[in-house]
């Protein structure tokens, strides 16, 4: 268990951020509540493997991560810490629930700001309750909202990070990726750019999950997201756009809120048609189609992605050396937002 040093060190962490009022004071009781309840409840992987009465499925899963933990330190060149050397079941199915909110007539999403890392759009809970509470407050200020569950949890190396039982829910690429990518977070992060953040991480996690495959003799496989997975991505930022180039049209409220709306048909029908065309009776993404689409729902979208091909081109022009790659990216890092941006983007192309 953490010792109580990083539970002072946590708590002194928290307080140092500036805050505004009797509700920003709340959120971060929470959050100080929901990290220490974590931290108390990891147990280490290597008593869990050798106690007798362990279910054997929690066993095997938690090999395969204590596996991929020592591929990503000896071979991804990773840091090497105590993060996911330890399990713990939250009993509840995400560790967080992020909460996202924009204006009704924009695609900009409401930023939160922290001390650590930087702005962020959205603000995560370990409670669905509070969550819903936030998402309802915001509504009622005219916002829209959403609300999306996550699965993993970092504190950025900060603290020892465990293997959570919300990341054992997928398969097995999906828990030695999530370990992967949280990881490349704790080598570099970038306070305030997501999305440079998440793209990197994402790159990390694909090539490491390749040279994963490799390393155990199966037929290296591309780990970039299914063709499917790519092309309704597509349709959704392409929604995202149409709606951006309308609301920049500032006409009256009720005929933007029309077009919207027509906007949103359009994609439900072009989604129909892309899922029917591939044979698909049914999809995964139904649900997310057939439900409420507002611009909050859009912004996750695009954010763990952009960046990827830039990435890729990086580590190719330094011959998959991942020191060299990680020099390179921070060199990327220390350039102000804009020129870092239009580096990224002459790598893409």
């Amino acid at each position: 268990m953490q010792s109580s040093s990083a539970f002072a060190a946590l708590r002194a962490a928290l307080i140092s951020v500036p805050l505004s009022g009797c509700s920003t004071l709340g959120y971060y009781g929470h959050l100080a509540g929901g990290e220490i309840s974590l931290l108390a409840a990891r147990e280490p992987i290597t008593e869990i493997i050798a106690n007798p009465a362990s279910e054997a499925q929690l066993k095997t899963r938690l090999q395969l991560a204590q596996a991929a933990r020592e591929f990503a330190s000896t071979t991804l060149q990773l840091p090497c810490n105590r993060s996911y050397t330890s399990y713990a079941d939250l009993k509840r199915p995400y560790a967080t629930w992020n909460v996202f909110a924009t204006p009704e007539f924009s695609v900009e999403p409401l930023h939160h700001c922290f001390l650590l890392v930087g702005c962020l759009a959205y603000r995560g809970y370990f409670n669905q309750r509070k969550a819903e509470d936030a998402a309802a407050h915001l509504r009622a200020q005219g916002l829209e909202t959403f609300i999306g569950g996550s699965s993993a949890y970092s504190t950025l190396g900060w603290f020892a990070d465990p293997i959570l039982n919300t990341m054992l829910r997928n398969d097995d690429d999906a828990l030695a990726g999530t370990i992967f990518h949280e990881l490349a977070h704790q080598k570099l992060y970038v306070k305030g750019d997501t999305q440079f953040n998440e793209s990197f991480a994402t790159f990390v996690q694909r090539e490491g999950l390749r040279q994963w495959h490799a390393a155990h003799g199966e037929v290296a496989r591309d780990e970039s997201a299914p063709p499917r997975d790519n092309q309704f991505t597509t349709l959704v930022l392409d929604l995202r756009e149409r709606l951006r180039t309308l609301y920049a049209r500032k006409l009256a409220p009720e005929v933007t809120r029309a077009r919207k709306q027509d906007e949103i048909e359009q994609f439900r029908r072009d989604y129909s048609h892309l899922r029917d065309t591939q044979g698909h009776g049914k999809s995964d993404y139904d649900g997310w189609v057939n439900t409420e689409i507002n611009n909050a729902k859009l912004t996750p979208f695009g954010i763990y992605d952009a960046w990827v091909p830039a990435f890729a081109a990086l580590y190719a022009q330094h011959d998959g050396d991942w020191s060299a790659f990680f020099t390179a990216v921070r060199t990327l890092a220390q350039l102000d937002a804009n020129a870092r941006a239009a580096a990224l983007q002459r790598l893409a192309h």
